[in-house]
Parts: C-alpha cells; sequence; structure tokens
C-alpha cells in the first residue's frame, strides 16, 4: 500500500530522500532520471507540469535532483480554460507543490479551442512553453511522457499509415531550434511507478477527464493496452521495437540531411528547391523535403501529416501547377526552383 508522507516544508527534503530510498524500484528510476540529466549538462530546466501523476513525479524527481544538484528548475502549467473547473485544478496544484517549496506558475490561454481540440491545446500549450523558455533563457524543456504514452503514440501513427520517422514515435532528446531541446526524461517508465511517486509524496494528483472521452483517438488506443497484453503483446516489447526503428531512422535522418543541404536554399523569408534535383526523389524523401521545408520556414515544432504532403506532390507534378497552400506557406514556381513563402507576406 502507499504511505501518504508528511508534505510540511521542514520535513519536504526529508520525505523526498526517503521516498527514492525505501522502495528499489523507485530508487533505480531516480538513479536513472539522475544519469540523464548529468548527461545533459544543463543547468536551468523548464518542467512541464500539469496535475497528472507523470508530470507530478518528474516534480518529484527534479526536486530530488535539485538536493544533490544545483540546478535552477522553472515549474509552469498552461491552464487552457477548456473543462469549467480548470482554474480551481490549477490552483490546487499549485498550493500541493507549494508545501514543497516549487513554485508552479500558472500562464492561462487566451486564445480560444474550438476544434481537433486535443492536437491544438498541444501545440499552444508547447508555443506557450517555448516563449517563456526564451525569455528565461532556458535550453531545456522536460516533459512526463512515459512509455504508455510512447508506445499510444506509435499506434496513432500506425493508424494514420506512417511511415519509418512517424512510426520511430517520439525523439529524445528532440532539438526545437539552436537554443532549446525538448526532452522526455520517463519514456522507458511505466506510468504505474510514476502513479507510485506521486501517491507517496503528494498523497494525490489530478485526474483529467478527457483521458476517458472516448471521442480522442489516444483515448480508444489506450483502452487496447489490456486485451493486447492479455494475448501476449507487451508494452515493453513495443517499446523495444520502436527504440529499433528508431536507430533505422537515425540512419535515414543523416541520409536526408544531406540531401536537404544540396536541395534547399533558404534566402530572407523565402525558401528555394532545386526542382530538377526534387523530381529524382522518391516520394518519401519528396515528403521529407517538403515537410522539413516547412518546418524551417514557419519554425514549427510538430511534422505535417503525411497525407496532405502527398495531396501536395500530386498538385505540384500537375503540367498546370502554378501556386498551393499547405502550412501556413505559398508554394510556387521561380524559374528552375519549386519556391515557399508565409502565406501572410
Amino acid at each position: 500500500c502507499y504511505k501518504k508522507l508528511s508534505m510540511s516544508k521542514k520535513n519536504s527534503s526529508v520525505n523526498l530522500k526517503k521516498t527514492f530510498n525505501d522502495f528499489e524500484d523507485l530508487s533505480n528510476i531516480f538513479q536513472n532520471f539522475r544519469r540523464k540529466l548529468d548527461n545533459l549538462k544543463k543547468n536551468r530546466y523548464l518542467v512541464a507540469v500539469s496535475g497528472g501523476p507523470d508530470s507530478l513525479a518528474l516534480v518529484a524527481l527534479t526536486k530530488a535532483y535539485a538536493l544533490l544538484k544545483k540546478t535552477k528548475f522553472y515549474y509552469i502549467l498552461v491552464d487552457h480554460k477548456i473543462r469549467k473547473n480548470s482554474y480551481q485544478e490549477a490552483n490546487k496544484v499549485k498550493k500541493m507543490l507549494k508545501k514543497y517549496q516549487v513554485n508552479l506558475i500558472i500562464l492561462t490561454n487566451k486564445k480560444k479551442i474550438t476544434k481537433n481540440i486535443q492536437a491544438e491545446a498541444r501545440d499552444i500549450r508547447y508555443g506557450i512553453l517555448f516563449d517563456y523558455c526564451k525569455r528565461k533563457k532556458i535550453t531545456a524543456l522536460l516533459t512526463g511522457h512515459n512509455l504508455e504514452d510512447q508506445v499510444e503514440t506509435f499506434f496513432i501513427r500506425l493508424s494514420r499509415g506512417s511511415g519509418l520517422k512517424g512510426l520511430s514515435a517520439m525523439k529524445n532528446p528532440r532539438k526545437i531550434n539552436n537554443q532549446l531541446i525538448l526532452f522526455r526524461p520517463l519514456l522507458d517508465v511505466k506510468k504505474k511507478f510514476l502513479i507510485k511517486i506521486s501517491k507517496n509524496i503528494f498523497g494525490k494528483y489530478i485526474k483529467d477527464p478527457s483521458n476517458k472521452n472516448l471521442i480522442f483517438l489516444r483515448t480508444k488506443i489506450r483502452n487496447l493496452k489490456r486485451p493486447l497484453e492479455n494475448s501476449g503483446i507487451k508494452y515493453e516489447q513495443i517499446y523495444r521495437s520502436i527504440q529499433n526503428l528508431s536507430i533505422s531512422k537515425s540512419t535515414l535522418d543523416e541520409y536526408l540531411s544531406k540531401i536537404f543541404k544540396e536541395i534547399i536554399k533558404k534566402k530572407k523569408k523565402e525558401i528555394s528547391i532545386n526542382y530538377k534535383k526534387y523530381t529524382e526523389l522518391n516520394n518519401e524523401t519528396k515528403i521529407a523535403l517538403l515537410n522539413e521545408s516547412i518546418k524551417r520556414l514557419q519554425k514549427n515544432y510538430y511534422d505535417l501529416r503525411s497525407k496532405k504532403l502527398v495531396n501536395l506532390i500530386k498538385i505540384i507534378n500537375r503540367k498546370d501547377f502554378k501556386k498551393t497552400t499547405l502550412g501556413g506557406c505559398i508554394f510556387f514556381k521561380k524559374g528552375e526552383n519549386l519556391c515557399l513563402k508565409d502565406e501572410k507576406l
């Protein structure tokens, strides 16, 4: 059973050390976490907090790490105002963490989210977190994504017909720009251990009702875990397959990087692609090249869906092609180049 520990300011450090020392499995998780952050060699981190067990476990691990190292952690919760009681929930988390001398900053999203709620909220949340990192000159953002999240992402992309890049799931660490990396230190940790950490340290956590809403694809996939494991298909096995795919993807990335240097040229606010060399590429490479071009121009974090890029390729291939748009960019021919620029300019 779980032991609810006292959360007074006086005993908070003792409680953190006690939790990670008393349980062998949690001690192993902390030591693994410590090695990962030691290897990153950063002295300032932003920690994304939601109030769920994953992010609270991440808070506990970073707080324990800070007791050993001179490392500064900033903690941010983004309130989207999607749920009626979201503000009250955010403040509950703030008060909970205050007892552990964790200053949680709540940032409110002011943009309306009306469709594709989870994806839109995710993009806005990352945008807010990236902006905060830039203001505070923080070079690493930590999130609490776990092993189950990684496998679910794999299944989501599998359902959408993703290729090698998509099926490699979440890259770790992921370079956002020249100043910032996104790091998910708990990707190899099962959710049950993160729940154990949260309950032992904080005694409770916030349950997001959207996690049970079957309107979302991720929820539907999450419900497949039990029947899959009952059939002998374990999530640890799938995770190992994802790791193997990631190794293959790294090799492909090196190849694509060479092609990008040869074909893509960026000048001011416009990107030019050598059209003759572009036509010699296979479809998978064209998809990667066009996706990379849009991301470079718009400074986007997420890849576009391959279905949209395939359609873009078909349009560009037409003899009467003049211009088209995708991902906030206008594509057009100019001389011997295929060009793109921001459609707002």
